[in-house]
């Protein structure tokens, strides 16, 4: 899931210059494994997260929601994403993490990621090895997400939700890892200025556009994968 689209194009938004004064760095090659990851959350380090909530834009009420951040083994580790179908009344046409809101019957954020990504594009929870969640990030548009990171065993195969879903894809987390792909943008947007992360992906002919929340939770990812 992510935040609703505002009323311009994010793609034409200007790119803001790094701090000065903060050299950022790839996450380290042992840190992008499944043995990696599982240590890391294992024995997680001190660390802050970069962002935590966005400028509230509209008067929704704050709504519990889960996504997960589904990494395939594969030679190297790849994250799923989906691009929202355009015919969604929220979150059209956007690239997201597979997630959505928590409903009565989810016992915590844990079981509503793994619901949703089911229910989404048909990834079957006993492909998926949950690590452990993330801080809390809190989007413009009152949802309060708790990200849920899994390994995924290879050999599942997905059918996405045609209501929901336009796409499945894959990206390289070691892509999504390094900074030198993370650009920051500020947009004065109904008087207010808004600032976001984009990592746009270059998919054979395709650009996707990763930005927002999304863009957000992983660069938080980052963080974490760097401390």
């Amino acid at each position: 899931m992510t935040q609703l689209l505002p009323a311009f194009d994010p793609r034409l938004v200007p790119i803001q210059a790094d701090a000065p004064d903060e050299i950022l760095h790839p996450a380290q090659a042992q840190r992008l494994t499944p043995a990696g990851l599982r240590d890391l959350f294992t024995h997680p380090p001190v660390w802050t997260p970069e962002l935590h909530r966005e400028r509230k834009f509209g008067n929704r009420a704050p709504t519990q929601a889960a996504v997960l951040l589904p990494l395939v083994m594969r030679d190297e580790l790849t994250l799923i994403l989906t691009q929202r179908t355009t015919r969604m009344s929220t979150h059209a046409g956007q690239i997201a993490l597979p997630g959505g809101k928590l409903d009565p019957e989810d016992a915590d954020a844990i079981a509503a990621a793994l619901r949703e990504a089911h229910e989404e594009i048909g990834l079957q929870p006993d492909h998926v090895e949950v690590l452990g969640t993330m801080p809390e990030y809190v989007t413009g548009t009152a949802f309060i997400i708790t990200p849920v990171v899994a390994l995924v065993q290879p050999g599942f195969e997905l059918v996405p939700n045609p209501h929901e879903v336009d796409d499945v894809f894959e990206v390289p987390l070691a892509y999504l890892m390094n900074p030198l792909h993370h650009r920051r943008h500020a947009h004065d947007f109904e008087g207010v200025v808004r600032e976001w992360y984009s990592m746009p992906y270059q998919d054979g002919d395709t650009e996707r556009f990763i930005w927002g929340a999304t863009a957000g939770m992983l660069r938080n990812f980052y963080r974490l994968l760097t401390a």
